[in-house]
């Protein structure tokens, strides 16, 4: 699969200087490039610590993105997935550090390890005051002798940066940081692997499985599970932290690894604050995308019991544009709906054979949910389905309270559901559909005059016709069909849903906005549910 990139070799080089011209001057990089690429704060005068971070790129935000007031005074980029030279961290220490000195603060790779190392002694060959301190707050490789450095380092950067900025020493910035360490935990979980620019993708992750504790530089992880929902993986995950984490209140560093989208990762806080741990955090930085690994599909989850004082110091604001601040767990607060939002509901009543005729139907959607998405993702957003499905799940759902005995007053029920449970412009007009109907069997039309005056309602207010391609295209045939039987009413259905295939354009619905050559030979998914309904039904 293609990447926006240009050339391999200048990806990193042209990402720094894509986000130094939007700084607005906030940031400035050494010369050097290709060979030395770091990137420090444009106003450092060296009156404080340093803090000095960095490593492979490949992990934006991290590090370039976290340079800035109160966070880190310099970054220094390798290539993607790759330590920078210990000339590069050289130029890095000795640009930054005056008579306070410098705090390295490295994550626990062997690259990182040796070439910050070195860089630190010859720094101090030139005089100058640096220690560094090693991240290691991965818990998935217990066997390892030492713990990989992961997304838990954004603890250390925050809080060791806050007190630099406050003026505190070099000791007190390293002892800070070095208990920090020792109270983060890290956990990561992946449903695909990366891509790294100009190399081929690996597919070690199968179908339906997800990989527990893959690193974030794509390292395999402790095992592959069975992918089993959001809920399910975060509890994987929380059980291994939970041995691991200390008494007391924590903060959780939700971290996107980069290819998950917002919607899920706020799926995943919701889901990691109502697990076995959710009652003991208190706080959360995220979700947010904050170290990530390229593009992989994944999340992380950091922990740290943090005590009064370091709790302040991640709460100290910093003008760090990828830096999401600390939230605060609270009680979700509901306000009770508007006047006149409140459904009036009939008396439920019960009618065996009309009980069992609407459970059919709503079967038949649920059945059918794959394969109209898949209809769906040829002319629209890929989700009819889902949305049919999720109706009619909670049609099922709400039976005990419906008038089965009546069917005028059904009609207007299931109208009132639809309208609450479905979603999209598909639940609008299906419940006008239905409210239109239950009126037009109110005034004393029998049920097909009924339906059909539901149909017309529809039309009225949605703009669709015969040959605009939607599910009008097999309802109107087959409700002028159903005089002569559900037979005749299920073929016309049939061919009305056909029809819409050799439309190549849409006058209405979300496909009304798609190329005709996407169209082409793809029968519309709403006629499509609409055939398969009376097809159903005179089986």
């Amino acid at each position: 699969m293609a990447q926006f990139i240009n050339k391999r070799e200048d990806v990193v080089t042209e990402a720094i200087d894509g986000v130094l011209a939007l700084s607005g001057g906030a940031l400035t990089r050494l010369d050097g490039y290709p060979h030395i690429r770091v990137v420090l704060r444009s106003d450092w005068d060296k009156s404080r610590v340093a803090i000095v971070s960095g490593g492979g790129s490949g992990h934006e935000p991290a590090h370039v993105g976290f340079v800035g007031k109160g966070m880190l005074t310099a970054a220094v980029c390798g290539d993607v997935f790759a330590s920078p030279s210990v000339d590069a961290v050289l130029a890095g220490i000795l640009a930054v550090t005056g008579p306070a000195g410098c705090l390295l603060i490295v994550k626990n790779y062997t690259g990182d390890r040796l070439n910050f190392g070195l860089a630190a002694e010859r720094a101090r060959a030139f005089g100058l005051n640096v220690s560094m301190v090693i991240v290691g707050d991965d818990i998935a490789l217990p066997e390892l002798p030492q713990a990989r450095g992961v997304a838990g380092t954004l603890f250390v950067h925050k809080i060791a940066g806050a007190l630099a900025e406050r003026g505190a020493d070099l000791e007190a910035v390293t002892t800070a940081a070095r208990h920090v360490i020792a109270g983060t935990r890290s956990i990561g979980m992946s449903l695909d692997t990366c891509r790294v620019p100009g190399s081929p993708k690996e597919d070690r992750i199968p179908e339906g499985k997800a990989e527990l504790g893959l690193g974030i530089h794509g390292e395999a992880g402790v095992e592959q599970i069975d992918f089993a929902g959001a809920k399910a993986s975060v509890a994987t995950m929380v059980e291994r932290l939970a041995a691991v984490m200390g008494e007391g209140q924590h903060v959780a560093l939700i971290n996107n690894l980069g290819g998950t989208s917002v919607l899920e990762m706020s799926v995943l806080a919701h889901d990691l604050l109502g697990s076995s741990v959710g009652a003991r955090i208190s706080h959360t930085v995220g979700p947010a995308p904050l170290m990530t690994s390229l593009d992989m599909q994944g999340f992380s989850i950091s922990v740290f019991a943090a005590n009064a004082a370091e709790l302040a110091l991640l709460k100290t604001p910093v003008p760090i544009a990828a830096w999401p601040g600390v939230s605060e767990v609270r009680p979700i607060v509901v306000a009770a709906l508007p006047d006149g939002l409140t459904p009036i509901m009939p008396m439920p009543s019960n009618h065996a054979a009309t009980r069992a005729f609407l459970i059919n139907c709503c079967n038949v959607l649920i059945a059918a949910e794959q394969d109209l998405n898949a209809l769906d993702a040829k002319s629209g957003d890929g989700d009819t389905g889902s949305t049919l499905a999720g109706a009619a799940r909670a049609l099922i759902n709400a039976i005990d309270r419906l008038p089965l005995s009546d069917h005028t007053q059904l009609l207007r029920a299931i109208g009132l559901e639809l309208s609450q449970t479905m979603g999209g412009s598909s639940g609008v007009l299906l419940a006008i559909f239905f409210a239109a109907a239950g009126d037009g069997a109110s005034s004393g039309l029998p049920i097909r005059e009924a339906l059909r005056a539901g149909l017309a309602r529809m039309q009225e207010i949605g703009g669709a016709h015969v040959g605009d391609r939607t599910m009008v295209d097999a309802l109107a045939p087959a409700l002028e069909a159903l005089g002569k039987g559900m037979a005749d009413a299920a073929q016309a259905a049939r061919q009305g849903a056909d029809f819409t295939a050799t439309l190549t354009r849409a006058k209405a619905g979300r496909a009304a906005y798609i190329n005709a050559r996407q169209l082409e030979g793809h029968v519309d998914p709403g006629a499509e549910a609409v055939a398969r309904l009376f097809e159903h039904l005179a089986a």
